[in-house]
C-alpha cells in the first residue's frame, strides 16, 4: 500500500503480516458495529479530507398534484449548510521485537491479538459517537440530536410495552411524513427483554416489532439502560461520512519494540433530526 501516511515501508512487517492485521482489524468491526448497518456510508473521501458539507432542508412538506404543473409548490431547499470536521478515531497498540522474532525463527503465523483488541475499542467509540456525540467535540449523536421526536418510554420490563412505545413512535414519523424503512435500536436490556411471547400470539414481541421495522432491530452497549429510538432510513435524513475508513499504521520503533494505530476519520451527518423519534424514560408525553 503506497499511503505514506501509513508508514508501512518502515515497519518491520511482511506484506502476509499485514494482510493477516488488515483482515482481522476490518472482520473484528464488521462483526460489531452496529451504525453501519442502517446508516449509508458517504465515501471514503480520502485520509485528508478533514472537513465536510451538509444541508440541512426545508420545503419538505407535500407534494402538489395539478394537471398542468402551474401550481406553485414548496420546494426543496437548503435553510442552513453546517461546516463539520472529520474527527480521528483511534487506538494504539504494541507488538514486541521478541514476539516478531519468534514468528520468524519458528516461521508460525504472528499473533495479531493486540490488533484485534484495537479495532475493538475503535469500533465500540464509533458507535457511541453515532448514538451519542462527543460534547466536548461539538457533535451531536442520534439519541441527543436538536429538533429530533421523542416519546415517553413505558416499562419495557412488562410484556408488550416495548412494542407498543414502537407503534406509537413510528405513527409519530409517519404523522411528521417520514416513511420507512424503519430501523430501531435500543440497548441491550430493552432487547433482550423483547424475546418474550407476546400476549396470546404465540410470536417474540421482537418479531411483531421486525413487522414493523423492516430496516432491523438492533442492540447497542452505546445505549444506556432506558435509551432506545426508531429512525426513518435513507441518505435524505443521514449518513456517515468517512474520510479514511478503518485500516493500521506504523508508529515508528519504541524501545526495540513497535507501536501500531488503528484508526479511522468520519462523522455522522444528520440532515434530517425529524426522522429520529426516542424512547425517553422519565420524559412526559
Amino acid at each position: 500500500m503506497d499511503n505514506v501516511y501509513l508508514n508501512r515501508a518502515d515497519s518491520p512487517l511482511s506484506a502476509s503480516d499485514w494482510e493477516r492485521i488488515d483482515n482481522t482489524v476490518v472482520e473484528v468491526a464488521r462483526r460489531q458495529l452496529v451504525g453501519r448497518r442502517f446508516l449509508h456510508v458517504f465515501g471514503p473521501l480520502g485520509a485528508g479530507v478533514q472537513d465536510v458539507d451538509y444541508d440541512l432542508f426545508t420545503g419538505t412538506g407535500q407534494a402538489q398534484v395539478a394537471v398542468f404543473g402551474e401550481t406553485e409548490t414548496s420546494m426543496v431547499r437548503a435553510k442552513r449548510r453546517v461546516h463539520e470536521n472529520i474527527p480521528i478515531i483511534y487506538k494504539d497498540f504494541m507488538l514486541y521485537w521478541r514476539d516478531l522474532e519468534t514468528s520468524r525463527q519458528l516461521n508460525s503465523p504472528l499473533d495479531v491479538s493486540a490488533a484485534a483488541a484495537a479495532a475493538s475499542i475503535v469500533a465500540q467509540k464509533e458507535d457511541y459517537l453515532i448514538f451519542n456525540g462527543d460534547e466536548e467535540c461539538g457533535y451531536e449523536g442520534l439519541v441527543n440530536a436538536s429538533g429530533r421526536n421523542s416519546i415517553p418510554a413505558r416499562n419495557w420490563g412488562e410484556a408488550g410495552n416495548g412494542f407498543q412505545d414502537v407503534v406509537d413512535a413510528r405513527a409519530k414519523l409517519l404523522e411528521a411524513g417520514f416513511t420507512g424503512p424503519y430501523a430501531v435500536i435500543v440497548n441491550p436490556v430493552w432487547y433482550s427483554q423483547l424475546h418474550r411471547v407476546y400476549a396470546n400470539s404465540g410470536v417474540l414481541e421482537i418479531n411483531h416489532i421486525r413487522e414493523l421495522a423492516t430496516g432491523g432491530v438492533f442492540q447497542t452497549s452505546a445505549l444506556k439502560d432506558g435509551q432506545g429510538l426508531i429512525i426513518s432510513t435513507g441518505i435524505q435524513n443521514f449518513d456517515l461520512a468517512v474520510g479514511q475508513d478503518l485500516i493500521t499504521a506504523y508508529l515508528g520503533v519504541e524501545r526495540m519494540n513497535y507501536p501500531f494505530r488503528v484508526f479511522e476519520s468520519l462523522v455522522l451527518r444528520i440532515k434530517r433530526p425529524g426522522a429520529i423519534c426516542t424512547f425517553e424514560t422519565g420524559a412526559k408525553a
